[in-house]
């Protein structure tokens, strides 16, 4: 199969940021994914916001695991760095690279598959020890690449496309970011464009563990009546897509609401997802409020939204271990490997 590929001319009238890039400039391949997914929608939103902020693509790594979401690295930021890991083991070598070189940005894309099963001891980690980095999570509760098997995020009573329903208690990512010591945690939805590019330039700019849980609707295997994060096709197309294995295209679904206020998202199976945009006067600097804020709207059935937690006196992993402000990559052996006496009295100092 060959893909057809961006033409490089720019429009004349493109605007530029401060450094004299178009958007066009932040962009990557084109998609591969399913016409209408969430995560293209995603994929846009951290290329405006990337351009915003007049960030140059060269310093800018990012990585990724498996699955549908972590192949959306490479449809943005064509000239940053970029490495895909194996499944759920984006965060231990973004780790790596960071103590290695902490002077670029890094940026872990993830799914709920990826962080929230396989990987979720490496996400833990990777929030308590505050590593410097912005880490999204594509989230549609199921396993895309894998015909749409239950991912640990979908929620207790949602049916599966074959009509299977789910008894298993969801995994909240935001609410583990907030109790493990994630110093930046926000969720938003795809659709949600005007909330969802401010927090991802605001994580870009926070010196810690930033995290955003983004409601990612999936077009191709939440297609169905009872699924919880659906962007379906129309019910009684459901027969005819399974015979001949045909995706039509799909409109994206987009929403649009005030601060503290609550919209009611209708997907294209009929199904309803409430999502609660926080208030101006939300306090964003009390985790324990934001907790019990997030666990109190659950219970009504919404899905909250916006900046839910940000510690103003963040700390990076480089500070709680006072690595020295010169990157690893560029000392020297005698700088990396001082000798024997150097490591008889760092045993000593913890004798």
């Amino acid at each position: 199969m060959t893909y057809i590929t961006k033409p490089q001319l720019h429009h004349p009238t493109l605007p530029y940021n401060a450094l004299g890039y178009t958007r066009r400039d932040y962009e990557g391949k084109i998609s591969t994914l399913c016409a209408g997914c969430g995560h293209d929608s995603i994929s846009a939103a951290i290329i405006q916001a990337c351009w915003d902020l007049s960030i140059e693509p060269h310093r800018v790594a990012k990585l990724s695991g498996i699955g549908c979401s972590s192949k959306t690295p490479d449809y943005f930021l064509g000239n940053s760095h970029g490495f895909n890991t194996v499944h759920g083991r984006m965060p231990s070598v973004l780790t790596g690279a960071n103590l290695a070189n902490r002077e670029l940005i890094y940026l872990g894309v993830s799914g709920d598959g990826d962080s929230a099963s396989i990987g979720l001891g490496q996400f833990a980690h990777a929030m308590r020890r505050g590593v410097n980095m912005t880490y999204i999570v594509e989230n549609n509760g199921v396993y895309g690449l894998t015909k749409g098997q239950f991912s640990a995020t979908a929620d207790q009573g949602s049916k599966s496309k074959k009509g299977i329903v789910n008894s298993d208690s969801p995994i909240d990512l935001v609410a583990m970011a907030l109790q493990l010591g994630a110093s930046f945690v926000g969720r938003s939805f795809s659709g949600d464009k005007e909330q969802l590019v401010p927090l991802i330039k605001a994580a870009l700019a926070h010196p810690g563990a930033a995290f955003i849980d983004v409601v990612s609707p999936c077009v191709a295997f939440n297609n169905h009546a009872g699924s919880t994060k659906s962007y379906d096709y129309v019910r009684e197309h459901n027969e005819a897509v399974n015979k001949i294995d045909f995706m039509p295209r799909r409109s994206e679904i987009t929403a649009a609401y005030a601060p503290g206020e609550v919209t009611e998202v209708t997907q294209h199976d009929g199904s309803v997802l409430r999502l609660r945009k926080i208030a101006t006067d939300y306090d964003a600097t009390d985790r324990l409020g934001a907790m019990s804020y997030i666990a109190t709207h659950q219970a009504r059935g919404e899905v909250v939204t916006g900046l839910l937690y940000v510690d103003p006196q963040a700390q990076d992993l480089h500070a709680h271990l006072n690595t020295p402000a010169r990157p690893f990559n560029a000392m020297g052996a005698a700088q990396l490997c001082p000798g024997a006496a150097a490591l008889e009295r760092i045993n000593q100092s913890l004798r």
